[in-house]
């Protein structure tokens, strides 16, 4: 029995090792995404750590998080299309949280009542490897989050500048 103890305690570090790896390799690069209501204590925690607006990383200004916001969705909209899923008719309630670099960290959402019937396990798919190559390009003190409407195609223009 003593004989197979180095085998037994080798596999059992080994297994421990690959284990932390996955693990933290998880955490630290995707984004995570899930349904609002899926996991309440966690959204709760979400809200509570990044409790940072978008509005107030646009520095209070309207026009500046309203462009914001729709240059996200356009993004999204554009990968998808890439991705061959179609968003057209898809309306969701969206939740956004950024850390502090512009990288998403997590997207909750919940389709709307008169969103297009699909399949949201692949739409989860979709914006999870969305969110892990987006980089937004706002960066602030802190992390922040914007909760917010989506109903693809998207029809706006930006309403700064020139366009006012």
């Amino acid at each position: 029995m003593l004989r197979f103890a180095p085998f037994v305690i080798c596999f059992l570090m080994l297994s421990a090792l690959i284990h932390a790896q996955t693990t933290k390799g998880v955490q630290d690069t995707s984004t995570k995404v899930y349904y609002i209501g899926e996991d309440e204590k966690e959204y709760e925690k979400l809200v509570k750590n990044y409790n940072s607006l978008l509005f107030t990383v646009c520095e209070n200004k309207m026009e500046k998080a309203y462009d914001s916001w729709s240059l996200l969705l356009k993004d999204i909209e554009d990968y998808a299309s890439k991705q061959s899923y179609d968003l057209k008719g898809v309306k969701l309630w969206l939740n956004v949280f950024w850390d502090k670099d512009g990288s998403i960290d997590f997207i909750v959402f919940y389709p709307k009542p008169n969103s297009k019937n699909i399949n949201y396990d692949q739409l989860k798919i979709i914006l999870a490897d969305f969110g892990k190559s987006y980089q937004y390009p706002l960066k602030y003190s802190s992390p922040f989050s914007h909760f917010g409407s989506a109903s693809f195609p998207l029809f706006s223009k930006s309403i700064s500048g020139t366009e006012k």
